[in-house]
């Protein structure tokens, strides 16, 4: 299963979206309403949002042009990848990806939170950076 998120730009250089991106403490305030539980751990994070299991992420390859979050749970397989291009010194356009490798009745059930959730850390980061 494969979604993307809408593609957003940020007045912020790249390395300071990449400074954020990299820190797993920072991905609290990028969290949406509903958020119940957050624990930083030191190579990623684990999260609750209402009306959702506890997920881990663990954070993998941080460079310049993404950052990619796996998932810590050897029972799910997936990434949600924050592709990071500069348009400019000063400009960063964003856009999040999620790929993952689910049975059809479990994409039937995850599909949309999951978009609601892309769409929702992709509404923080740009009112972060507004």
């Amino acid at each position: 299963m494969n979604l993307e998120g809408r593609k957003i730009l940020l007045n912020k250089p790249v390395s300071e979206i990449m400074d954020l991106l990299k820190d797993p403490e920072n991905y609290k305030q990028l969290m949406p309403e509903g958020l119940q539980k957050f624990d930083a751990i030191a190579d990623g994070f684990k999260f609750s949002l209402k009306g959702m299991p506890e997920i881990a992420l663990k954070l993998g390859e941080v460079t310049e042009q993404k950052a990619v979050l796996r998932s810590a749970s050897s029972s799910m397989d997936f990434e949600l990848t924050t592709n990071m291009n500069a348009v400019s010194e000063n400009q960063t356009e964003v856009q999040m990806f999620f790929e993952g490798k689910f049975n059809p009745f479990i994409k039937m059930m995850v599909e949309k939170p999951l978009q609601n959730f892309m769409n929702a850390l992709t509404d923080k980061i740009e009112t972060m950076y507004a």
